[in-house]
Formats: structure tokens, sequence, C-alpha cells
């Protein structure tokens, strides 16, 4: 008989790629508990992505632009098609809907003053309006979801534009989640909920069923703002082509497709590994859906969902959309996963929070407990005071300066003077994969997979 440590040594360390460690840890879980994993932040499974694409810059064909001495424009304007006051923004990144509740109220604020800054715009997310929000934020988006939590005619009245929300990347098809320990008094009385109980928020909005309704919705909302603001539809990135030219046809000003690798602060982890397509794919898909309904310029597009880059934004804009939205890159910039966080101007380690939580600096997922060790994600009286809002808003100012002067260096090595004029011409995919999804050839090649010239 074969002693089992007589084996041969690739087999006996050799491990499973359908029962890995990650798949019996899962499974061995789930027969302990009978319980999902619920946590925040996106996916952490590879999947095709911007760092697929690379850009064809300028040389002898094309004249690329001096970067000290020529001008490259990064105005950005939302909401031409029905609003009367559309949104001008001085560059095309955005601050994406994250909650009060979600995030501490000093966050918040700092969203909002750095934004005012960089003169873009910040979004509220569930849970409503708070005062401070509105006050540091210049420009302002309302977001209206199906949990209608907070929701008020008084503060859409306030609000520059409006975000109708139909679904969010990390989990389309799901509700919102914010569990017990971030209800706190003050999110409670918002949101008009007991304190300290799991919230789970509706998977679709209460008066509607199609997009005939979703139609009349967006009227009552023009009514309510005179017509003066943009309505924006959000949806996560599933059936893109059809949700896309739905949300056109029941009227919205602008589409916001949220890809898979965007953010949540708290849901299913088999919805942010599992469910919805890569941020790549659903960019090409929106595009097509505009250009088939001959709506490309009329109806701008924002995309979202792992966007970090100023290569990112520049591949996005390259790929159609006119604006991204940022919000996982935005909690990073705030110092999410940092060992230290800043407290009377001395940087000060938090490595011993991390432990209490049972993760390190780096692997924090922790969003959904409210024990954020730099104060980010939580709503606890003691953490939260471990990000200012000046500090937060000085930490954002430089990362999505820093985005910008990316955004700009690209354009103009691809000899653009604004950086909506860069076009998926400028492309080439480095997998089939990417090409495929993207619509741009393999690099070295003039190959489309799957595509053939009409």
């Amino acid at each position: 008989m074969t002693n089992p440590t007589d084996l041969p040594k690739h087999l006996s360390l050799e491990e499973s790629r359908g029962f890995d460690r990650k798949v019996i840890d899962y499974i061995q879980h789930a027969a302990a508990t009978g319980l999902y994993e619920i946590r925040g932040l996106g996916a952490k499974r590879h999947v095709p992505h911007f760092d697929d694409l690379v850009f064809l810059a300028a040389s002898n064909s094309r004249y690329p632009l001096e970067g000290y001495r020529e001008k490259c424009v990064t105005r950005t304007v939302l909401g031409t098609r029905f609003a009367s006051r559309p949104i001008e923004l001085a560059i095309p990144i955005t601050f994406a809907g994250m909650s009060f509740g979600s995030l501490s109220a000093n966050v918040k604020e700092s969203l909002g003053r750095a934004a005012t800054e960089l003169g873009t715009s910040t979004t509220t997310g569930d849970g409503g309006m708070t005062p401070e929000e509105r006050r540091s934020s210049k420009t302002l988006v309302y977001q209206c979801l199906p949990s209608r939590y907070g929701f008020k005619p008084d503060d859409v009245r306030q609000a520059d534009a409006i975000e109708v929300v139909i679904g969010q990347g990390a989990k389309p098809g799901g509700g919102g989640m914010l569990l017990g320990q971030k209800i706190s008094p003050r999110v409670a009385k918002m949101r008009t909920l007991p304190e300290g109980i799991d919230q789970r928020s509706a998977c679709r909005h209460p008066d509607w069923t199609g997009p005939d309704d979703l139609a009349i919705k967006i009227k009552e909302l023009r009514e309510i703002t005179d017509w003066r603001i943009p309505v924006y539809v959000k949806v996560g990135a599933t059936r893109t082509f059809n949700d896309v030219k739905l949300a056109v046809h029941s009227g919205a000003d602008v589409v916001v497709v949220d890809g898979m690798q965007g953010g949540t602060a708290a849901t299913q982890t088999v919805f942010i590994e599992h469910v919805g397509i890569p941020t790549l794919a659903a960019v090409r898909q929106a595009v097509d859906a505009l250009e088939d309904m001959n709506m490309r310029g009329q109806v701008q597009l924002i995309v979202s969902g792992g966007i970090r880059t100023g290569a990112d934004v520049a591949k996005a804009l390259a790929m159609g959309a006119d604006a991204v939205s940022i919000g996982q890159g935005v909690l990073f910039a705030l110092g999410c996963n940092s060992e230290t966080y800043v407290q009377d101007g001395q940087h000060r380690l938090a490595i011993n929070d991390y432990e209490k939580i049972g993760t390190r600096p780096g692997y924090c997922h922790h969003c959904h407990t409210g024990k954020c060790p730099v104060g980010i994600t939580t709503q606890d009286e003691v953490l939260e005071q471990r990000l200012q809002p000046d500090v937060g808003a000085k930490r954002l100012r430089n990362y999505v300066k820093t985005l910008n002067m990316e955004l700009t260096t690209i354009a103009r090595a691809c000899g653009k003077s604004n950086v909506h004029h860069l076009e998926r011409e400028d492309l080439v995919a480095l997998t089939v994969e990417a090409a495929a999804m993207a619509r741009v050839p393999l690099a070295g090649t003039s190959w489309i997979p799957g595509w053939r010239e009409r």
C-alpha cells in the first residue's frame, strides 16, 4: 500500500484549479454558518479592463502637441438635451454617488470642497442630502434611488442635477445595504429607520415597472424643478445596449453606465464577483445604443466602475464617453487601506485597528462594519474624526488634478487639442478579449475579433 507521503512532490503540493484554497474556504464557511459573505469595495477577480488597451500616439503620420505651449481643453457640458441650465464642468471627472451613512459626514464635506475647487460635481448617494454637503458643493447631483430614503422635494429643488438610479455596477438587480452598526441616530433620522437595525433597500423603484412609467417619473422631476436642471439615469452594466436605449426613450439628458468593477459599501460577494459585465464591454455597448438612436452628442454618457488613473479616463473618453465618475479611487485617495491617518497634524498608525477587524492595510474591504480604521466608511464618533474635511479635500484635489494632467498628457500625445476629440481610432488592444469587447484592433493587426465591416 502506497504511503500518502510517498506521492510525487508535484502532486502532493498541487492545488486544484476548481477547488483551490479560496473556494474550499468559501465552502467550509458556508457549511459552518449557513451565511453568505457581505463586504465592501469592488470585484477582486481579473476581468478585461482598460489596462488591456493602449494608445497609438502621434509621430510621423500625426503630430503631437507641445505640453507647455499648446492648450488642451477639458471643459465638459452635461445635460444639453432638455435642461435649460445644463451643467458645465472644468474637467470630465466627477465624483460618484456615495451616501452619508456609508461615508462619514466629514468625508461628504471633503467631497464637496474638493469638487468645488476642481470645478466638477459630486453626488449625494442614498439617504438624502446633508447641509454640509450642499454648502460645500458648488455643483451637486441629487440621487433618486429605489429606497427613497431621505428623499425630499425641497432638496430636489436645491440640486444642480438629478440622477435616477436604476442599478449599480457592483450589484445590478440588487438593492443597497447599510448594516445596523452604521445606522447612527442621525442616519436613522434622515432615513426614517430604527437605530442599529440592518437596512436593505428595494431592488426596484416602487412607482414604475417599465420605461413608460420611468418617462412619467422623469417628467414629474422636471416639473418640480421647472425643467431647469438635467436628469440623469444610472444603470448597472448588464443588458447595456437595451437599457441605454430605454433610458434615452424615457427622456434622460444623461445616461450613467456603471460597470461591474464599481464599488459598494456593502453587498453579497456573489453579486460583486459574478453579476454584471466589465466596464470595458459596457462602454462600447452604451455608445452603440446612442449611435443607433442617432443621439450621440445630444445625450451625454458618463462611465463609472473601476476608473483609477488618467489613462483610464482617456480610454473611456476615446471609446465615446463624455465624462467619467469615480468612487473607489476617491476612497483610496482619502486614505482607505492606508497604514496611517492624520490627527493634530501628525501621522498616526492604524495597524491595531485593522487587526481588530481581522485584516491588514492593502487587504481591507470591511466598509460594511462601520469600523474603518482611517475614518472614511464609519459613523463612529471617534473614528470619523480621523479624517478632517480640510485634509480630505486636499488629498482629493491632488489626486484628481493628477488624473486630469495624465489625461491631457495623453490627449496631446495623440495630437488632440481637446480631450473630447480622443477617439476609438486612437486605441488598440493587447488581448483578443479586450479587442472584441472594445471593438478596436488587436495591436499590430487590423483584426477586430467577431466584427465584420458592414
